[in-house]
């Protein structure tokens, strides 16, 4: 079977698989690279990775449009229910569960995560799933490198999805060595050239993955998909 991964701008993805779509850190609002307004995607699951604005963006109101379970740590599933959203589930860091999509589990991620209104979101995260069909795709959210990918890359990664920016996370040179211990089939680079500050050209990047690894790269244009 296999994985459809649409890029809609930013971080937002649409992860198909298994007749379901898992929409992850669904920033439209305010988003200039976004390819899509918020009130066409569509999302059986939507999964956020912290609470900075470029990423839950427009969770609420996608997941009370769409009736999307929301996953992501306590502490922002606590305040997205303050906000009346109750088809939540909250996981931590270390932690999976069975979804009707697959396993999903939490991991670690180097970053902030302070809510919007100012409130605490807890720790970071990013995502490694295990698809009903066993692929196995590892989205980062936003990260600096960390030794530990060498633990996520031993699970034989199908798809790693990282972000190349700089500034806020890791930058083309430290995604590069993510890479090389991820392992991944494929790569997807994120969270670059949506702003000035984290303006990349991923050509070059792209060309010395694919010489130094064995990773197939995917540079997608906000609205485009690859198929896995």
């Amino acid at each position: 079977m296999s994985l459809k991964i649409t890029l809609y701008g930013h971080s937002a993805l649409d992860v198909e698989t298994g007749g379901k779509h898992l929409l992850v850190d669904p920033f439209f609002s305010g988003n200039p690279a976004a390819s899509v307004g918020s009130d066409r995607v569509p999302a059986d699951y939507i999964l956020v990775s912290h609470g900075h604005y470029d990423h839950i963006g427009d969770t609420i109101e996608i997941a009370k449009r769409t009736g999307a379970e929301v996953i992501s740590n306590f502490e922002i599933i606590g305040w997205l229910e303050k906000q009346g959203l109750k088809k939540t589930h909250p996981q931590h860091i270390g932690g999976g569960h069975n979804y009707p999509f697959g396993y999903l589990k939490l991991t670690l991620a180097l970053h902030g995560s302070q809510l919007p209104d100012g409130s605490d979101g807890g720790n970071p995260a990013g995502f490694l799933l295990t698809t009903t069909e066993g692929k196995k795709v590892y989205m980062a959210g936003d990260t600096g490198l960390f030794g530990d990918m060498r633990l996520i890359g031993e699970e034989g990664l199908d798809l790693a999805i990282i972000p190349i920016g700089d500034n806020y996370t890791m930058g083309p040179a430290d995604a590069l060595r993510a890479v090389k211990m991820l392992m991944p089939k494929h790569v997807i680079p994120i969270h670059y050239n949506t702003w000035e500050l984290i303006a990349q050209d991923p050509v070059p990047w792209a060309l010395q993955v694919e010489v130094e690894t064995g990773t197939q790269v995917h540079l997608l244009k906000p609205g485009e998909s690859v198929t896995i």
